[in-house]
């Protein structure tokens, strides 16, 4: 009798279609596939497969890379950075308000009225509308550190145009040094937070920017004074 059933169902077996034999082998795999899973306890009480474990790592796995972003890379010497221009923005403001402090001697030396000592400071007002521009399209091109540089050598021509019109009749040249100076001011103020994001991290924005404005407002609030 054993003989005779399993002789049927080896016959049974071999009278399968060549459609229907790829078809039971394909779910005899999915379902020994299936059996093969193994269920366990989740960490909060559901059941999770081997193969759902995978693919949840996989996930996590994925979103960590995207989520992960390269940090600032900051130097040392960063704070050599702020305070040179912290100088040169410092130097600035010397220049700007150095004739409005004694004003009734410069006007006593140059035998000018005070209109013409008002206009000494100014100047640097009226240049800064036409040049701001210009210089936020070189400071895009060009980096921060070309703008810097430009600013200091004006900065510094002008300071030695003035020293050289240190005589009663030199008004004019004096104006012009003047003039040279205030096109310096256009390259240096207002970059202390462009400075701060490309030179410092993060944490350090806030604290770098209002380093490298202290260094003209506070020359600037001085003179007033």
């Amino acid at each position: 009798m054993p003989q005779n059933n399993t002789l049927k169902g080896n016959h049974a077996n071999s009278e399968l279609t060549g459609e229907e034999w790829p078809q039971s082998k394909a779910s005899k795999t999915i379902s020994q596939d299936l059996a093969s899973l193994q269920w366990r306890p989740g960490p909060l009480g559901r059941a999770i497969s081997s193969g759902s474990l995978l693919g949840t790592k996989a996930f996590h796995d994925d979103h960590a890379e995207l989520d992960t972003k390269p940090g600032t890379r900051v130097y040392h010497r960063r704070w050599l950075m702020l305070f040179l221009f912290s100088s040169v923005s410092a130097s600035n403001a010397f220049m700007w308000l150095q004739y409005d402090v004694i004003s009734n001697i410069f006007m006593n030396f140059y035998n000018i009225g005070s209109l013409a000592i008002d206009w000494l400071s100014m100047i640097y007002l009226l240049t800064y509308i036409p040049l701001i521009l210009p210089v936020l399209w070189l400071l895009d091109n060009r980096g921060i550190r070309d703008v810097v540089l430009v600013g200091s050598a004006f900065n510094c021509i002008g300071a030695w145009i003035k020293i050289g019109s240190a005589s009663p009749n030199m008004f004019p040249v004096t104006f012009f040094g003047q003039c040279v100076c205030s096109v310096a001011t256009v390259f240096v103020l207002g970059f202390p937070s462009y400075l701060a994001s490309v030179w410092f991290g993060e944490d350090e924005v806030s604290t770098a920017c209002s380093i490298g404005v202290l260094g003209n407002q506070n020359i600037s609030g001085n003179s007033r004074g």
